[in-house]
């Protein structure tokens, strides 16, 4: 993976470096004029030096231009030593390394056999100072590399299209000679997220050295647990949720009382399921699911957020549609203003990660039907019923056919455009029923929207000429009309299947369009 270091973050890195490197006293001068001053240590890194290293080092080779960039710079000199040896910051940077598992990453630097002696002192260092020092250097590399997250053409290839994060160097630079973590000034460095979903997963970590959880024993012939039944299982799915905090206490009793009820809801919030305190095998499967499964999916959003730009957050509206969710949120001056189900794509036509920009919502909208859907299923309609557009009330539109307005539009009532490539938005549906589902995976990719009135008012709240009243009559007049937004309003279509909400409870969703394991074996590779 090429990672391109801007050279203004090279000279504040090579700045930093003269910084420490200086005494604070001109040149020569010392307390006693009797003192013999010792020349500063000067080792000539050249380019011919760090050809010679890739070829003793090729699982490094992917940094060589970057590396020898970096050198020219500082005048193909040093950077990591001085006359007492390895300069403090070093040691900074390998003890970064050394916490990359704390990320939810793995620290397999390709010649870590060669690093840990330049720190440890457990065994002598048999590199000598130039290549010391490039060791040193290409750690560095790696470690930003690594807390980086996988590069864009990776991620495109993942079929995550939403803008990447630009890495701020300069930050990783700082951060290496203050001595901070990965945690200091959250808010310029990485999006929230990640910091609640890092403390989920040193919480994981945690429940998984004392055990885990026991796995919840249901007969073959198991159909549901409800409110009063006693069984073995209950005290086991009592135990399951202590653990996870879904209760606060375990009364080890086999009897399915309140007190399981609510944490029984309590899970079902936080898991995607229906809330109504019953257990069925599902739930039972769900919560068998090992510790060690869970910290895996932790660390597969960790990553995510990764390629998050933090600025995200730091817009005063935007709409954000999280798809293993099934829900949308309108994020209003940092709080949510308004939340709605939605009903996504199936796993043969998937919604798509990305973004967008709202700029109309239409009223009483025509449905302009994809050619793929008239050609797998209106033309095979019409061929057995002569009458199949005018009873699904479609009709031909210079060579292509649409629906016509009203309540059983496909698009309901109203739908929310963000133009763009992939033909996504958001509407309305007649097909309510979908909602009361806890699998939402059912549309050919748009998102449908539960609470499209409602969230029709809630956009157009700063226009008073669009009055509730006017949003009704305007989406049940049978005649198209369209309104563009004053302000364009940005969409965020995510795929997140572990997230920690505003009230800090951890939530996992089903990874419906098996995202998540091809994502962690890329991470667990090296």
């Amino acid at each position: 993976m090429k990672v391109l270091y801007p050279l203004v973050a090279v000279a504040i890195f090579l700045a930093t470096i003269s910084c420490n490197k200086k005494s604070g006293k001109k040149e020569g001068e010392s307390k006693n004029t009797s003192e013999k001053v010792v020349p500063e240590l000067k080792i000539t890194i050249d380019s011919s030096s760090v050809i010679t290293f890739y070829q003793v080092y090729p699982k490094l080779l992917k940094f060589q231009n970057d590396v020898l960039a970096l050198y020219k710079k500082n005048k193909s000199t040093q950077l990591w030593l001085d006359n007492k040896g390895v300069v403090e910051f070093a040691h900074t940077l390998f003890n970064k390394y050394n916490g990359l598992d704390q990320e939810g990453l793995k620290a397999n630097f390709p010649y870590s056999d060669k690093v840990s002696p330049i720190f440890e002192h457990t065994s002598e260092n048999q590199l000598s100072q130039v290549d010391t020092d490039l060791m040193i250097t290409n750690l560095y590399f790696y470690y930003v590399q690594k807390v980086s997250g996988v590069d864009e053409k990776t991620t495109k290839s993942l079929e995550w299209l939403l803008p990447r994060k630009k890495v701020n160097y300069q930050v990783f630079t700082d951060s290496i000679y203050k001595k901070s973590t990965i945690s200091d000034d959250k808010k310029n460095k990485m999006f929230s997220q990640y910091y609640k979903l890092r403390d989920a997963l040193h919480q994981y970590r945690e429940i998984e050295k004392k055990g885990g959880w026991k796995s919840i024993e249901a007969g073959d012939d198991f159909k549901s647990l409800k409110k009063g039944d006693s069984a073995l299982a209950v005290a086991q799915i009592r135990e399951r949720l202590f653990i996870t905090g879904n209760l606060k206490e375990d009364n080890k009793s086999l009897v399915f009382d309140d007190v399981l009820v609510e944490g029984v809801k309590n899970y079902q919030s936080h898991n995607g399921n229906t809330v109504n305190g019953k257990i069925t095998s599902e739930h039972i499967a769900e919560m068998n699911i090992p510790v060690s499964d869970r910290i895996k999916t932790i660390i597969a959003n960790m990553e995510r957020c990764r390629w998050i730009d933090p600025e995200l957050e730091k817009g005063k509206e935007y709409i954000e549609v999280n798809i293993p969710e099934f829900k949308l949120y309108l994020i209003r001056d940092n709080e949510i203003a308004f939340v709605s189900a939605v009903v996504v794509g199936k796993m043969m036509t998937q919604t798509v990660i990305f973004s967008g920009m709202m700029s109309y919502i239409v009223f009483s909208p025509y449905w302009n039907v994809p050619t793929s859907i008239i050609n797998s299923e209106i033309k095979p309609g019409m061929a057995k019923d002569k009458n199949y557009l005018a009873k699904k009330n479609l009709e031909w539109n210079n060579g292509a056919v649409r629906q016509l307005p009203g309540k059983n539009n496909s698009l309901g009532l109203v739908k929310f455009l963000f133009p763009n490539s992939n033909n996504i938005y958001l509407h309305d549906t007649p097909a309510k029923s979908l909602f009361e589902r806890e699998n939402r995976a059912f549309s050919h990719g748009c998102v449908r929207v539960a609470k499209p009135r409602e969230f029709a008012i809630e956009l157009l709240k700063q226009d008073p000429k669009w009055t509730p009243e006017r949003i009704d009559k305007a989406m049940h007049t049978g005649k198209e009309s369209w309104y563009t937004l004053k302000k364009k309003i940005p969409v965020y279509i995510g795929y997140f299947t572990a997230w920690v909400d505003r009230d800090g409870n951890l939530n996992f969703y089903k990874d419906i369009y098996k995202r998540d394991e091809s994502l962690i074996k890329l991470l667990t590779e090296e």
